[in-house]
């Protein structure tokens, strides 16, 4: 089985189990569903034979993902049972340590009896979720590739939540080590989490891939264009001269928008820039306190808390802005960074997860500190008043995303690190006789 221009070429075709929580078009958007998705997608439109293991959909699926039906798709659901009190599915501490657990128990047989069926050539687990497949056994017969997605169960890539992290989820972090030492390949989505993802997961780094979570180029252009912008801005009483500062993601601590309010109080007060206006899209547990510290800081008219938009809402905004602001203390790969850039907005980011492989300063934006409102305001007073840069600066940041971080060039590295594992496993054997 060799690759050629991307693809995997052999007697037939390559046959894949993918083994996840959620995927958008049965649970709804959010990081992890958004990723799986689009590479199931990916892979079915390269020949790849997938059979999705996940769990139940949900009734209602709050998400603009269309339907997911393939000829070559195959869908096996495992429940997934919630415990008394453990909250929201995958999203509290205790659920994780529980039945998402669970969940990866059953799940992860249900990929091993694929392979004992030799339905399957190779296993691709997303998390936990792939548990059963090592657990109680250590390896599986055919190569598993492993993506552990954010590492947030070790703190991330913030020593300071380490400690705290480290207490809570250690059931969860054994069962990720676990996955992750079977595992031919673990993937890490930025070149900046290697170390970490090394560190946490106790690997070696020859096993270590990086492959990038990715935006599929052809739905954002359809998503939106300029004339969705343009009537975004209408719509929202925006002038055509006002230059509009987009932010967008879950309004938590983490993501840094109380850093960036007060960083534009110091755009306010320097008073170089007169025409702007922050948008915010997205909700969350600290919009409330964000709301205040807002009124405190009088940005109140140049404020525009938008809420939870649906897909083609978020695309327009991403063309209405003149810059896409994210000032965030903790990321993994920022999916909204990506998608900004696609739309060809240059961005003002932070040192933060995988933001510095995206935000080239002087190229595609503006770096600064995480945590550093002053650094940020400058950055933005620049920005706004160099504003003949910032159209150059958009094309670059489309072009880095078709080369480097489109899901068409993820995926042709994807299918070279499957005929790699593969091929590897096929010359074990070979030796082993």
């Amino acid at each position: 089985m060799t690759a050629c221009g991307g693809r995997v070429a052999s007697d037939r075709r390559l046959r894949v189990a993918m083994v996840t929580r959620a995927i958008a078009s049965l649970h709804g958007s959010g990081g992890l569903e958004r990723h799986v998705d689009d590479l199931v997608r990916h892979l079915l439109e390269r020949g790849v034979e997938v059979a999705l293991i996940t769990r139940p959909p949900r009734p209602v699926i709050p998400t603009d993902a269309p339907e997911l039906r393939h000829e070559r798709l195959t869908l096996s659901t495992v429940p997934y049972h919630t415990f008394p009190f453990a909250g929201r599915r995958g999203t509290t501490v205790l659920d994780r340590n529980t039945a998402y657990l669970w969940f990866g128990l059953r799940a992860g047989r249900r990929a091993a009896r694929l392979v004992a069926d030799r339905q399957v050539d190779l296993v691709h687990g997303h998390g936990a979720s792939v548990l059963g497949a090592v657990f109680p056994t250590t390896t599986l017969p055919v190569p598993l590739v492993f993506t552990p997605h954010g590492l947030e169960e070790f703190g991330g890539t913030d020593p300071s939540r380490a400690g705290l992290k480290r207490i809570a989820y250690r059931p969860l972090q054994v069962a990720v080590r676990r996955c992750a030492r079977s595992a031919a390949r673990v993937v890490a989505t930025d070149r900046s989490l290697v170390p970490s993802t090394v560190r946490h997961l106790r690997v070696p780094e020859s096993v270590v891939e990086v492959l990038p979570n990715a935006v599929d180029l052809k739905r954002c252009d359809a998503l939106a264009g300029l004339a969705d912008g343009r009537r975004m801005r209408a719509m929202s009483g925006l002038p055509d001269g006002e230059a509009v500062l987009v932010s967008a993601g879950r309004i938590e601590r983490n993501k840094g928008f109380d850093l960036l309010a007060r960083a534009l109080a110091r755009v306010e007060r320097c008073g170089t820039v007169d025409r702007w206006r922050w948008i915010i899209v997205g909700d969350g547990p600290y919009r409330s306190t964000l709301q205040r510290l807002i009124e405190q800081l009088e940005l109140r008219d140049r404020t525009l808390l938008i809420g939870q938009v649906t897909d083609r809402e978020l695309h327009a905004w991403y063309e209405a802005a003149t810059l896409f602001v994210h000032p965030t203390l903790y990321e993994g790969s920022s999916l909204v960074t990506l998608e900004a850039m696609a739309h060809r907005r240059p961005v003002v980011g932070t040192r933060a997860g995988g933001l510095p492989d995206k935000v080239l300063p002087g190229v595609t934006g503006w770096l600064v500190p995480s945590g550093d409102p002053e650094a940020l305001a400058k950055a933005l007073i620049e920005a706004l008043t160099l504003r003949e840069r910032l159209g150059a600066m958009g094309e670059a940041g489309r072009e880095l995303v078709e080369r480097r971080f489109s899901w068409e060039a993820v995926t042709d590295r994807l299918l070279g690190v499957y005929t790699d594992v593969l091929a590897e496993r096929a010359s074990s054997r070979m030796a082993s006789r």
